[in-house]
């Protein structure tokens, strides 16, 4: 089994909390993490400066379609961060706790 971590970000608490429960409530994920950052980028040739919450959802590779639709689903931003990345050394117990949480 391939294990991902998919990292986005939310303008709000709120935002991140409704997608964290909904990806965990239809086992696309088995866990996630949420963080508060700033964020510095470039939107429309203006620099931004905010306050964001950062996501790092564990789960296996095979739901990276179905997180990514959801993600554009439920995500207030027209361009939201959908970034994974495939973890390679991860211990048995934890790899069976994401496919026994995860459909």
């Amino acid at each position: 089994m391939k294990l991902i971590i998919i990292q986005t970000t939310c303008s709000s608490k709120e935002e991140a909390r409704k997608l964290s429960k909904n990806l965990i409530k239809s086992k696309l994920a088995a866990c996630i993490h949420m963080s508060k950052i700033d964020s510095f980028y470039m939107w429309k040739d203006e620099f931004c400066e905010d306050e964001e919450v950062l996501l790092n959802i564990k789960t296996k590779k095979e739901n990276f379609k179905k997180i990514k639709s959801k993600i554009k689903e439920l995500h207030s931003y027209d361009v939201p961060e959908i970034i994974s990345f495939e973890l390679d050394d991860v211990s048995k117990k934890y790899e069976k706790f994401i496919g026994d949480n995860t459909k």
